[in-house]
């Protein structure tokens, strides 16, 4: 008979299983873990903190998840956007082949997404400018 076991805030859950630590030949290293018991969990997976201790013990806690800006204003090659402290972000990035026109599409750009600033600015939508 299986266990349906469901981890929350408020339960935690300790199964017995194998864990197989090992590196790579790139020099990155690999823990997979296998339970033991016969257990039904909801699926996961997400980028963790992992911390190997010399006594054996693996230590996980999960990184929350990037808060990505969202573009207020979007050109060909650049982005103007607001982050998460609050602080204005404009974005140029342009392919290494193209090193000539760097300085001709910079000036452009900037210049138009700064007209369209601007343009908000006087109709008084403000963006929090």
């Amino acid at each position: 008979m299986d266990k349906i076991i469901r981890i929350s805030t408020e339960r935690q859950a300790t199964l017995d299983g194998l864990m197989t630590v090992g590196m790579l030949e790139n020099g990155l290293r690999t823990a997979d873990f296998t339970c033991c018991e016969d257990v039904v969990t909801e699926p996961f997976s997400g980028d963790f903190k992992v911390q190997g201790m010399r006594d054996g013990n693996v230590y996980m806690t999960q990184r929350p998840k990037r808060i990505r800006n969202k573009a207020i204003f979007r050109d060909d090659n650049a982005t103007f956007s607001q982050g998460q402290d609050r602080r204005w972000y404009f974005c140029f990035s342009l392919d290494e082949d193209q090193l000539e026109q760097v300085p001709e599409k910079l000036v452009r750009q900037s210049g138009s997404i700064a007209q369209k600033v601007f343009r908000e600015l006087i109709k008084g939508r403000g963006y929090r400018l």
